[in-house]
């Protein structure tokens, strides 16, 4: 049995770029930044700071182009993919994306970091807030462009 499946929660690097593929459909890509803590053997403070790649397709893409900024708190629950194209020079570049499945924003500057749940949903932890006012989308049932439709 295999499993390609991730979950990210951190913040967004900078304001989201979104293009159309010549198909007409919609995907956004932005960089998401998640921070590991931890003390070291000398009980000292250590801080490591890892950058995703997320891509976003569907009307999902064009909402989070809507409601998500630099600074952002998001979790992202997707796949790892890597794609790989031939440069101008000939040489072989590759790039490791997260595809999300699904974006849920964190709370308004000044809440707590909590994030909330969808209505319906039985498999998120009951005594988190819901927020009615947070967008939660779902693409499961939307068809993803495979890498070929990528418009970068």
């Amino acid at each position: 049995m295999n499993l390609n499946k991730v979950f990210l929660i951190g913040r967004v690097v900078k304001d989201i770029e979104l293009r159309v593929t010549p198909q007409g459909q919609s995907v956004a890509s932005f960089p998401l930044a998640t921070n590991r803590v931890w003390n070291d053997k000398m009980g000292q403070k250590q801080e490591e700071t890892e950058f995703h790649n997320v891509v976003v397709w569907g009307r999902q893409a064009e909402t989070c182009k809507q409601y998500v900024q630099k600074g952002k708190l998001l979790m992202i629950e997707g796949r790892i993919k890597t794609r790989s194209w031939d440069a101008p020079t000939g040489e072989r570049k590759y790039r490791t994306e997260v595809i999300a499945d699904r974006v849920q924003f964190g709370p308004k500057s000044g809440d707590q970091e909590q994030f909330s749940r969808p209505q319906g949903k039985s498999d998120y932890s009951q005594d988190a807030p819901l927020q009615e006012d947070v967008p939660i989308l779902d693409i499961a049932d939307e068809t993803v462009p495979t890498g070929e439709d990528l418009p970068f």
